[in-house]
């Protein structure tokens, strides 16, 4: 069946969007956090996060950095990146400037990644400076008590848990 211009001129969804998860249930030791998908989010860090989803890429990813009151990180760098300015700025001070400008629950990536790998970024208080930093790509929206026990474990020095912690797996679905 051929279309014709008209007919394509009045479809206003990408078919790559309509059938893109809307939701990701990130499973973890502590239970499970629901993510809401932004549909309006940069499409490149989305489909990237799906497609990582869908190869299972996330399976047994510990988190790597847990700040309380800041951020959770998981992924594949080691301690470089926009984690890297945040975990010395936070160790300077003792504390996290925050804004209520920017919320709590943010899932994100580090701006510029490497290819290679994928970081992680569940916000856990309103940061500043988070759109500098971070591709927001979705919210928790089910299960905050549970990024909130995460927040809570032991970590050494530099932010690291001292008991392995982090993401089972990620189940994408179209409902919550």
């Amino acid at each position: 069946m051929e279309l014709h211009e008209a007919e394509l001129a009045v479809r206003p969804e990408d078919p790559k969007m309509i059938s893109r998860p809307r939701y990701a249930v990130m499973n973890t030791a502590k239970g499970p956090i629901t993510i809401e998908i932004y549909k309006d989010a940069s499409a490149d860090v989305v489909d990237r996060f799906i497609n990582l989803c869908k190869s299972n890429h996330f399976k047994g990813m510990p988190f790597r950095h847990i700040i309380k009151n800041f951020v959770i990180q998981g992924g594949d760098f080691d301690f470089d990146g926009a984690s890297q300015e945040w975990i010395t700025k936070a160790k300077a001070s003792g504390k996290n400037d925050l804004s209520p400008k920017h919320e709590a629950f943010m899932i994100g990536t580090a701006k510029n990644p490497n290819t290679k790998g994928f970081d992680l970024f569940i916000t856990t208080a309103p940061i500043p400076d988070l759109n500098d930093k971070l591709v927001v790509f979705g919210r928790v929206i089910k299960g905050e008590d549970i990024v909130q026990e995460i927040e809570e474990v032991d970590t050494d020095e530099h932010y690291q848990p001292k008991a392995a912690i982090g993401i089972i797996d990620i189940v994408l679905k179209q409902e919550p």
